[in-house]
């Protein structure tokens, strides 16, 4: 009697009329659907296996909210894809810091080793700073558009360690457009030695030591904390490792968008922190590089386009994105 129930039993399972196709997964699926099958035959193709399970497919499909087994089929290679792309995801920021720690190892005397610690997550946050903080907003919307420059300007003339700038409300969007999309980014800073150690042991400059400058790698940080306020915050990677969240910036710029409609202008301000390692000049150039990775200036040249591509192949994690050409990107004189 045992024998007859096994016969039975192996005969239901075996058969594909009798397979239960609704508790197959999506993985299963693709291997019946997109897989070419070996035949025991060699004339049962894989599209006669597919006709004598059509009916079978069909109603998965129907289950699945198709209406074809076709729309099934690219639905699976979709999600397929998808999952490809996923496996294929790079840290790059994990790259990046293991390329910082190498340059710290091999060059020791271009960092200056200044860790300033985290920021103190117990203390309260100050309210952010409108425009209004700066400019009477009502007044100023009475001026021309020079008069207001000329004030934001004289607002900052005398001020140490201070960047400021009028940015043309287009160039604004452009900048804004790809700081929503890719709101973090890593930018290097080339880090010379005095002049003193560039020199060899009969005094004059090694043009060899002078070519071959390491890069320290500092941390782009965007926020959108007010409808007309946007921060950018730039932190140095090594201390952004140690720190994450709670490490300090080194430099923080605010846009001020209130004039944008009427004047067709944003108003920025940004503040170099004294005991940090960074001088004003370092964070120009950093500023220059986030208008240019971030197609402020335009994506209409060959060189332009490679930034904005490279911005976007880091937050997606490309296997596309590298150092070397971040670093070749961020020296090129070309716009």
């Amino acid at each position: 009697m045992s024998s007859l129930i096994t016969k039975k039993f192996f005969a239901t399972i075996a058969h594909p009329s009798h397979f239960p196709y609704s508790y197959l997964k999506d993985s299963q699926l693709k291997a019946i659907l997109n897989k070419p099958h070996k035949s025991i035959t060699a004339n049962y193709s894989s599209k006669a296996i597919e006709s004598r399970y059509q009916d079978k497919l069909l109603q998965i499909a129907k289950e699945k909210g198709f209406d074809s087994i076709q729309e099934l089929k690219e639905h699976l290679k979709e999600e397929l894809e998808e999952k490809k792309k996923e496996l294929n995801k790079i840290d790059p920021l994990k790259e990046l810091e293991e390329y910082q720690t190498k340059m710290i190892e091999q060059n020791p005397k271009h960092f200056a080793n200044k860790n300033r610690g985290p920021i103190d997550a117990s203390k309260p946050q100050q309210p952010f700073k409108t425009l209004d903080s700066f400019l009477n907003v009502a007044k100023i919307k009475e001026l021309s558009q020079q008069e207001i420059e000329y004030l934001w300007r004289a607002r900052w003339s005398n001020k140490e360690n201070v960047l400021s700038a009028v940015v043309p409300v287009d160039t604004y969007n452009r900048l804004i457009k790809n700081a929503k999309e890719n709101p973090s980014f890593v930018l290097p800073l080339p880090r010379t030695l005095p002049l003193e150690d560039n020199k060899s042991e009969n005094g004059k400059v090694d043009n060899e030591k002078k070519a071959d400058t390491p890069f320290e790698l500092h941390y782009v940080q965007w926020a959108f904390p007010g409808p007309n306020t946007t921060h950018c915050m730039l932190t140095s990677l090594a201390e952004y490792k140690l720190h994450k969240e709670f490490s300090r910036p080194h430099t923080t710029l605010a846009f001020h968008s209130e004039l944008a409609q009427d004047k067709n202008i944003v108003l920025m301000n940004g503040q170099v922190e004294k005991d940090s390692n960074i001088s004003l000049q370092d964070a120009q150039l950093l500023l220059l590089n986030i208008q240019r990775f971030y197609g402020a200036m335009g994506e209409s040249t060959p060189i332009s386009k490679k930034r904005v591509q490279l911005l976007r192949d880091f937050t997606k994690g490309s296997p596309d994105f590298n150092v070397e050409l971040l670093i070749s990107l961020s020296q090129s004189m070309e716009n």
